[in-house]
C-alpha cells in the first residue's frame, strides 16, 4: 500500500497548495491513502468545515489536527458529524469528535488512523499519550482489525516523539510527528518495522516563522511587546510530508522517504514511487 502523509497546512497559502497538488500526486503515484494535518489551515489557527470538506474533495482520506483543533469554534460542532475529521484521542472523555477511525484505502485495505497529542511543552496538557495509544491499539490491532495503522503524534519534544515511536514499534505501520512545522531528516524504519519521522514539516510559506508572517514574531523576540496579531504568511507554499510503502502481508513499513514540493526547500519525492 502506498500512503502519503502531509504535514500541517498553514493558512490560505498552504491549503491552496495542497488542494492544487494533491489530485495530481494521487494520480501520478497511484496513492492508496492520504492523510493531511489541517489544524492550522484557517489563517494559521484551527480549521473550518469548508476547509475540511475542500481538503477531502482534493483527495485526502482523513484530516488530523492537534492543539489548535478548537481555535475555530465551529469545529466543535462539525467534528461530531464526520468520521474523517480527527482530534487528539487523549482529550478527556466527552470531548466532541473522535480521535481515531478505520477507513478503506483505494486498494481495499483497512487503515486505522489515530491522532494523539504529546504532553511535553504542550498546552493543553491532555491525558497520558502512552496509555491512550495502548488503548487505541488494543481496540484495533494491526493484522486483526486493521491492515495498516498510522499515528499522527502531535508533539513538541523530539525525545517524547521518539520514545512514543519506540513504544509502539511493531504495532504500527507509521508514526509521524507533527506540530513543529520543520521537516526533519530522521525518517527511518525502526527495529520492529514501524516507519518514523520526528516531524513531517508543514504545507505553507517557508519564508516565514513557522508559516506565520515573520514581522510580528520577530518583533516579540526583540521587544517583548506585542504590536499586533500573528498572521499566516501568504507567499508561495511548499508542501511537505512523507511517503510510505506498507507491506500488504505484514502491515509494517517497507520504505519511507520525504516529499517536498515548492519554491523554498529542496524538492524531493520518494524515489521508490518513480
Amino acid at each position: 500500500m502506498r500512503l502519503l502523509f502531509l504535514g500541517d497546512m498553514v493558512g490560505r497559502s498552504g491549503r491552496s497548495a495542497v488542494w492544487e497538488k494533491l489530485p495530481g500526486l494521487i494520480s501520478d503515484f497511484r496513492l492508496d491513502f492520504v492523510i493531511v494535518n489541517g489544524e492550522n489551515a484557517a489563517g494559521g489557527f484551527g480549521i473550518t468545515e469548508e476547509i475540511f470538506r475542500e481538503t477531502i474533495s482534493a483527495g485526502a482520506d482523513v484530516v488530523t489536527t492537534g492543539n489548535h483543533v478548537w481555535d475555530q469554534r465551529e469545529a466543535l460542532e462539525f467534528a461530531q458529524r464526520t468520521d474523517r475529521f480527527l482530534r487528539p484521542a487523549n482529550y478527556p472523555k466527552g470531548t466532541p469528535g473522535r480521535g481515531s477511525g478505520v477507513y478503506q484505502a483505494r486498494n481495499g485495505a483497512r487503515v486505522f488512523v489515530s491522532n494523539i497529542m504529546g504532553r511535553v511543552f504542550m498546552m493543553p496538557e491532555l491525558d497520558d499519550p502512552f496509555q491512550s495509544v495502548e488503548a487505541e491499539l488494543a481496540a484495533c490491532p494491526l493484522g486483526e482489525q486493521a491492515d495498516a495503522v498510522v499515528i499522527d503524534f502531535h508533539a513538541e519534544a523530539t525525545s517524547e516523539k521518539m520514545c512514543f515511536a519506540h513504544f509502539v514499534d511493531g504495532r504500527a505501520s507509521l508514526v509521524v510527528g507533527t506540530h513543529t512545522h520543520q521537516p526533519t531528516a530522521d525518517h527511518q524504519i525502526l527495529n520492529a518495522g514501524t516507519a518514523y519521522i520526528s516531524d513531517a514539516g508543514m504545507c505553507g510559506d517557508y519564508d516565514s516563522s513557522l508559516g506565520m508572517d515573520k514581522e510580528e514574531p520577530l518583533n516579540r523576540f526583540l521587544s517583548k511587546v506585542p504590536k499586533g496579531r500573528f498572521e499566516a504568511a501568504g507567499g508561495p507554499a511548499t508542501i511537505c510530508g512523507v511517503g510510505v510503502d506498507i507491506s500488504d502481508r505484514t502491515g509494517l513499513a517497507d520504505r519511507i522517504a520525504p516529499l517536498r514540493l515548492g519554491p523554498r526547500l529542496e524538492e524531493t519525492v520518494p524515489a521508490f514511487w518513480s
